[in-house]
């Protein structure tokens, strides 16, 4: 069915700063058509304010000479006023940014995640005493959370113990009949009842 006078917004020309909207958007079109460049003039400056009321970051420190740029390009570069900032050129916004350097490090067992395996090697580094095998029990138990975690639910000591002594070379080997590294306690919600129930 077709009705007239009726047109979609997938049958209209994209936005080039949606957040702005099709209103805006037609203000600078307007805008740019004028052919007195004092009333163009007038004109960018009344959509700026426009602009600045509809904006969501009142408190940027140069929130001016963004929304002037803002202008530029929904102009698509065309309008030509005097700009009271430099704007930023057409090329300048089509530039690729840099890439981010990766950190490059290899995990041997990505389920453990690298801070964990940095955890490990303090472990080693640690001379023996009561600190460190508090640590050791704290990372065996976050060990056998991120295991439990990755497999669904299902955890493994021996797994753990092993995954441990595979780390450190042998130096740790965890007591799996031991208590305390391995109790872990999970708070599970109890059934509630009707409202009004005591």
């Amino acid at each position: 069915m077709e009705i007239t006078g009726l047109d979609y917004n997938t049958q209209r020309e994209q936005l080039r700063m949606p957040e702005y909207g099709r209103d805006v958007q037609q203000m600078v079109d307007y805008c740019c058509a004028l052919t007195d460049r004092a009333e163009r003039q007038r004109c960018a400056e009344d959509i700026i304010s426009v602009m600045r009321i509809m904006s969501q970051q009142r408190h940027t420190a140069n929130l001016e000479q963004k929304l002037w740029n803002h202008l530029a390009v929904m102009s698509n570069f065309t309008l030509d006023i005097d700009y009271p900032y430099e704007v930023r050129k057409q090329e300048d916004f089509m530039k690729r940014p840099q890439p981010l350097p990766y950190d490059t490090n290899t995990i041997r067992k990505r389920h453990y995640g690298h801070l964990l395996e940095e955890l490990i090697q303090k472990v080693r580094q640690m001379p023996k005493g009561a600190e460190r095998d508090e640590l050791i029990k704290i990372t065996a138990t976050q060990m056998r959370r991120s295991l439990q975690t990755w497999n669904h639910g299902t955890s493994d000591s021996e797994k753990v113990a092993s995954d441990f002594a595979q780390y450190t070379d042998g130096e740790v080997q965890l007591d799996i009949e031991a208590e305390g590294w391995d109790m872990i306690t999970y708070n599970t919600p109890q059934p509630r009842g009707r409202k009004g129930r005591r």
